[in-house]
């Protein structure tokens, strides 16, 4: 639900404030571990179902936030996924 609620409220706001304001939103996905949680073999799991076979760090999410902050003039309402590709096995 959380996700879907992200999808909506971007585009909502975008709809509503634009064109004097942009809104965009990012999700990223396994970047950092939290310290007590997931099993190694869990680690590996999420990963193995990864396109890109690993996991991100925070300069992928960083630079994408970037990209839309400089360089993405005509978009909005979108939600860019920094997730090395999980998302296409979900």
């Amino acid at each position: 639900m959380a996700k879907a609620a992200l999808i909506m409220l971007t585009q909502s706001l975008a709809k509503e404030l634009g064109p004097e304001v942009r809104v965009n939103a990012v999700a990223p996905g396994a970047v950092l571990w939290p310290e007590e949680g997931k099993a190694e073999h869990e680690k590996a799991a999420m990963l193995a179902a990864t396109a890109l076979r690993r996991a991100g760090d925070p300069g992928d999410v960083a630079e994408a936030v970037r990209w839309l902050i400089q360089d993405a003039r005509y978009t909005t309402g979108q939600v860019i996924r920094v997730d090395g590709g999980r998302s296409l096995n979900l």
